[in-house]
């Protein structure tokens, strides 16, 4: 979030061949040194682990840096990367313990050692970035270490931390290239994953080299990858019908995706599920024109989902009614069985016990970078308006920008896109709606803390479902956030390219080094 990533269920993977109208088949265009070339809309708000929270930035980390553990394709549960085996300590989940694996070095040279683990997770709790990681981290203690072994010792107990610690919080770097207080800024990145940063120009493109020194999970590092950012999705399109790019992820204009034809030459499109989803997150503080719930209410009482979706996403997203995505274990529809249709009189006699003036005003912030942003903004305000108790003032701001803004609480409403750390619904939990998450909204509450924590206690995840249940209706009464959309994964890549339908998939894991040419 990462403002933007928990993918539980296993992708289903349709892989086909696409073209979209009017593109035509060109020769395959290998540049001299097999550099496949990615084209995005994420951007990357910083190359320090330390420093990010988000979708883009993240894809880079799970590339450059390696963590303790990672995800295997598919993979439900962590797996060893760099480390040679982790486990809790007894039965009580409050020490966790990790032996490193023999032999990794950073791209200096220099041998990791349990030291660099420790100084990596120890500056991510002290530097706290406000639109860092150190949330994720926010039942870790302390961490110790006895040469090669780490041990984390854990505030209250937490089965899902061995799937934190898979994710670019757990990110480890060089303790001799990153201050220890604050965030390095330099343009560089110095890590022990799959591949190499060669080159980075912020908002234009990353290039990486397989390191040939990887030692970990992944078996075969891939070719040399240049990564492209494009400020928004119609560039992105351009680029992809002038071929400039050879694979398309994250994302395409709705109406380009839902044109897709499976019968098309010259194309491959690979559809997946997906638990990427989108928030209308309130800022709840007491300055905020949104601080009552019973406004917050009455705004979860008229929005359309299903207009939403149709009218902006024309098919390419689903409407969600919970805080968990559909799909993921503990999933439920609490928004719809609280509020099951657009009901303005409902939401006018909730303004009324409010005492509110009405029409209420409020702004709404979005990121630029996506035109379907655009016209969400315009489609909620158009049906807000419509019922006359509310008055919307939208506007973008470049993402950095955006981010900072609603973590200092100067926006009153946002649209967040969430894409899951790690395949376990906590993700969806603590991170959203626990006192001092990653949204920055001001919310706080003791019960949907202690159901947070008591969802956190059970080796045996299916054990915690009827706490993130419960969890979910919270959220539906106190409406911090209104849950909007979850989206279909597309990926699109040219004839020559294969491994497209590995890149990304329920971990939340980018794995670059699966592409290869055909």
């Amino acid at each position: 979030m990462r403002s933007v990533r928990m993918r539980v269920l296993a992708s289903l993977l349709v892989l086909a061949i696409a073209a979209i109208g009017g593109w035509q088949l060109l020769p395959a265009r290998h540049d001299t040194d097999g550099t496949i070339t990615v084209g995005t809309t994420d951007s990357v708000t910083s190359l320090d682990p330390a420093g990010a929270y988000d979708a883009g930035s993240w894809a880079l980390f799970n590339n450059v840096f390696q963590s303790l553990l990672t995800f295997e394709p598919g993979g439900a549960s962590p797996v060893p990367d760099a480390a040679r085996d982790c486990a809790f300590a007894g039965n009580a989940l409050t020490v966790y313990r990790c032996t490193l694996r023999q032999g990794l070095r950073f791209s200096s040279g220099r041998e990791v050692t349990g030291a660099d683990v420790k100084y990596s997770f120890d500056r991510v709790k002290r530097i706290n970035s406000d639109v860092g990681p150190a949330s994720l981290l926010d039942t870790l203690q302390s961490v110790s270490v006895d040469g090669q072994t780490v041990s984390f010792r854990l505030t209250a107990p937490d089965a899902t931390f061995p799937y934190k610690i898979a994710t670019g919080a757990g990110a480890i770097v060089d303790r001799t290239e990153y201050p220890a207080n604050r965030l390095r800024t330099d343009g560089g990145a110095d890590g022990t994953g799959p591949y190499v940063l060669t080159s980075y120009t912020k908002d234009r493109q990353a290039r990486l080299s397989p390191n040939e020194s990887y030692r970990g999970a992944v078996q075969h590092t891939g070719r040399p990858v240049l990564m492209r950012y494009y400020e928004d999705s119609a560039a992105l399109e351009k680029a992809w019908q002038e071929r400039r790019v050879d694979v398309a992820a994250r994302t395409l204009p709705p109406a380009v995706l839902a044109g897709l034809s499976p019968s098309g030459p010259g194309r491959r499109v690979t559809e997946s599920d997906s638990t990427e989803t989108r928030d209308l997150v309130l800022n709840v503080r007491e300055n905020s024109p949104l601080h009552d719930r019973r406004v917050r209410q009455a705004l979860a009482a008229v929005i359309n989902r299903e207009k939403l979706v149709s009218q902006v996403y024309q098919g390419t997203t689903d409407p969600l009614y919970s805080l968990i995505p559909a799909g993921v274990t503990g999933h439920t529809t609490s928004f719809f069985d609280t509020y099951p249709k657009p009901d303005p009189q409902r939401a006018r006699k909730l303004l009324d016990a409010a005492g509110v003036s009405m029409p209420v005003r409020f702004t709404y912030g979005y990121a630029e970078g996506r035109e379907s942003a655009v016209a969400e903004a315009a489609e909620l305000k158009r049906q807000l308006e419509a019922t006359g108790l509310f008055y919307v003032t939208t506007k973008a701001y470049p993402w950095a920008d955006f981010q900072q803004r609603y973590a200092d609480g100067r926006l009153d409403a946002y649209g967040v896109g969430w894409v899951a750390d790690f395949p376990d619904p906590d993700t969806f939990s603590g991170p959203l709606v626990g006192t001092d998450g990653s949204l920055k909204n001001g919310y706080s509450s003791k019960e949907a803390d202690r159901l947070v924590r008591d969802g956190r206690r059970y080796e045996d995840r299916s054990r915690a479902v009827e706490d993130f249940k419960s969890l979910q209706d919270v959220v539906a009464q106190d409406v911090p956030l209104i849950p909007l959309w979850q989206r279909k994964e597309y990926v699109l890549s040219t004839e020559d390219v294969g491994g497209a339908q590995y890149l990304s998939d329920a971990t939340g894991v980018f794995r670059l080094w699966r592409l290869d040419w055909i």
